[in-house]
């Protein structure tokens, strides 16, 4: 946990002094081993960062002052969209993006996709906040992405799609294109990646009818979640 995230729910009245009581409180204990009078780094999701100063450390909860003072990082100008992918995959992809400064994020559907991943607990709207405050968290951030799941796919590129790539570079991660992905373009971009295998052919040809363009990171077939973290770093 590199920041702790506070709500305005853990603040005393209408002071800048916060009681932390819930599993912030064990992590604080066991990893920071704090003292008081001891500096955490601290941020109030959706809003600023800063730091909070402890003044009691108790069983129950403990207690700081609050300064917050600066901004949270610039996010980065990318809209992903990935298809379902195993649950325990799915928590590391949203935790991971989230701490890379991607502010939107839609999870489609793919032919390769088994059917059973959309009755995951790890879509209800509880676990998805979870992870992505986790993510949060590992990147200093405060600022919580817009995650929308959409398990028709084809609807989805006709009717949404177009909208949602205005303004944007789209591509489409595609193994079997000649195009590399290119290096820090410099402008916002929407990226496509499909499940483990890739996109069928034809879920290919409606995202290229929509727009998009086909690129590739090199010979070698990666997971997805190794993709994604690839194709990010090269784009942006």
């Amino acid at each position: 946990m590199n920041l702790i995230i506070l709500s305005k729910d853990d603040f005393i009245e209408d002071t800048s002094r916060v009681n932390i009581q819930d599993h912030r409180l064990e992590h604080i204990i066991k990893v920071n081993k704090p003292s008081v009078g001891d500096e955490l780094r601290v941020g109030l999701i959706n809003g600023d960062i800063g730091s909070g100063r402890i003044r009691s450390i108790e069983k129950n909860g403990i207690e700081m002052d609050v300064v917050l003072d600066r901004k949270p990082p610039a996010p980065l100008q990318l809209t992903l969209i990935f298809a379902m992918v195993r649950p325990r995959v799915f928590k590391r992809v949203l935790t991971q993006v989230t701490a890379m400064g991607i502010k939107k994020v839609i999870v489609i559907n793919s032919y390769r996709v088994e059917k059973s991943f959309w009755k995951s607990p790890v879509l209800e709207e509880a676990n998805l906040n979870k992870y992505l405050i986790r993510g949060l968290e590992q990147g200093q951030d405060t600022i919580v992405p817009e995650v929308l799941i959409r398990p028709l796919f084809k609807p989805f590129v006709e009717d949404e799609l177009p909208d949602i790539i205005k303004g944007t570079l789209p591509f489409v991660a595609h193994p079997y294109t000649s195009e590399p992905c290119p290096y820090n373009i410099g402008r916002p971009v929407t990226l496509a990646v499909g499940p483990e295998g890739g996109f069928i052919q034809y879920e290919v040809d409606k995202l290229i009818e929509c727009g998009f363009s086909t690129v590739h990171l090199g010979e070698r077939t990666l997971h997805v979640e190794s993709a994604i973290s690839g194709l990010i770093s090269r784009l942006m």
